[in-house]
């Protein structure tokens, strides 16, 4: 057996990994002069690196570790099924126990008549899925011209080619000769920063209406489906005016078009109930989840669509699957993490005690000069970086400048807060405690304090002209 867990030393590793190991999102050139940070193990909140550092985990990974690290009953449920039935397909009429259970349960979880589950291996391909589904759904009723879906500008919804034209990440398609045909992005319900002098609540109604507009343009009988994250994540944590959503349910009603919700980060506890749409008000005919499905133990993605598309689906052959749909292991992981969701009550403690307790200490931070904005629902949330907080003013630096700056200093502190632009961002463990929650703070205030003193000392604390 290879030697793991005595490892190398740091040094060494590092010099492995950039001579051999190509990073997600990542210049070799950066990580060969810096060298990447070695995690070598995790227990709840907590994240320990190669040279012994204690780092709290202020992400849950990539959004993922929703029921924490070290869980030692999923570690035993991968084991059984390993042992049991390792592999086995579900094309061609094929089926296995822990696909079956797992869809059942997913069915008496999610919201409305969401009660049919088609699986892959993450966020990416599920979205991948949906482009096709909602496509055939459509072609299936003779509405063949019914293809474009639209998305919005900053959203994230995977990184394939499909996922990733779905997403509106501007630096995503500017390389990759994205956007497929067909998909068409309407602006984000970024009122800090977008907002002007109009109210959150004219703000909210105001883009939704933009899809409205791309209605009018292109006539219903060519729009296909409507695809948002409830609360986007990867975007900068972007939680939208409470007008928003429900303007954007209207439209899809009026002009029948399929609503998807991606809820690749907002479902399995994130905002206080199971989903993020069951938190704003969303009622979706599909969904989109993987992440917080096995608290990342495991690679598992599906979507969920309403018995009035399943309906048409079954109708015919469904050209479409990967080789680890359903994979037994990943469902029994998954089966296993929702028990653990569902009998320890972390929802209900993340509603009722993390969440208040992390949104009074979060909203703390506005009083710091560097923030102009605190956001917090459930357990995700995020910081608006400013030189002015009246203004609501960008950076005269390129943007995300000074995130970075936080970022690193965040790390120095033995945090992992994200920087989206000059936005910070957090996501924890669903299971992490009051005072893991002060901790979480008073890292960030002290990697705020010195961002303040290095962009001061460096000449960059002035605001865009």
């Amino acid at each position: 057996m290879n030697k793991i867990t005595n490892h190398l030393p740091t040094a060494d590793l590092q010099a492995i990994d950039a001579a051999h190991h190509m990073h997600p999102f990542s210049s070799g050139d950066e990580l060969r002069e810096k060298g990447a940070r070695v995690i070598t193990r995790a227990k709840g909140v907590f994240l320990t690196d190669s040279d012994g550092n204690e780092i709290l985990d202020g992400m849950a990974g990539l959004w993922c570790v929703n029921i924490g690290y070290g869980r030692e009953e999923l570690a035993d449920a991968a084991a059984r099924q390993m042992r049991e039935l390792p592999y086995y397909n579900t094309f061609f009429q094929t089926t296995h126990v822990p696909a079956i259970a797992l869809s059942e349960k997913l069915a008496s979880l999610a919201p409305g008549d969401l009660n049919h589950v088609f699986y892959g291996t993450s966020g990416s391909d599920a979205n991948d899925t949906n482009i096709r589904l909602v496509r055939t759904f459509w072609a299936m009723q003779g509405q063949p011209e019914r293809t474009i879906i639209v998305s919005r500008k900053n959203a994230y919804h995977g990184s394939s080619v499909g996922s990733g034209s779905l997403g509106g990440m501007a630096f995503m398609h500017d390389v990759n000769s994205m956007p497929i045909p067909d998909i068409v992005h309407i602006n984000q319900p970024n009122w800090w920063a977008e907002g002007a002098d109009t109210t959150p609540e004219d703000f909210g109604l105001q883009t939704a209406r933009e899809l409205e507009a791309v209605i009018e343009e292109h006539g219903a009988d060519k729009i296909a489906a409507f695809i948002g994250e409830p609360i986007q994540g990867a975007g900068g944590v972007i939680i939208p005016p409470e007008t928003y959503w429900p303007e954007i349910q209207r439209i899809c009603k009026k002009h029948d078009i399929l609503l998807i919700a991606d809820e690749v980060i907002c479902g399995f506890g994130r905002t206080g109930n199971w989903f993020g749409s069951q938190t704003l008000g969303i009622e979706p005919d599909i969904m989109t989840i993987a992440k917080g499905l096995s608290s990342g133990y495991q690679p598992i993605g599906a979507v969920i669509v309403s018995d009035r598309i399943a309906a048409v689906i079954d109708k015919a052959d469904f050209p479409h699957g990967y080789t680890y749909s359903g994979h037994p292991v990943a469902c029994a992981v998954a089966l296993e993490n929702l028990r653990i969701l569902e009998e320890e009550n972390i929802i209900p403690y993340v509603r009722d005690t993390a969440a208040p307790a992390m949104a009074k200490a979060w909203h703390s931070l506005a009083d710091h000069p560097l923030v102009g904005d605190t956001r917090m629902t459930g357990l995700i949330g995020s910081l608006a970086l400013t030189p002015d907080k009246k203004t609501r003013a960008k950076f005269r630096a390129t943007e995300g400048t000074v995130g970075l700056i936080c970022r690193e200093r965040c790390f120095a502190n033995n945090l992992v807060m994200r920087h989206v632009g000059d936005r910070m961002v957090v996501s924890p463990p669903l299971i992490i405690s009051e005072s893991e929650i002060q901790t979480l703070i008073t890292r960030a205030r002290k990697a705020l304090d010195e961002t303040y003193d290095i962009i001061t000392e460096k000449g960059l604390l002035h605001p865009a002209p």
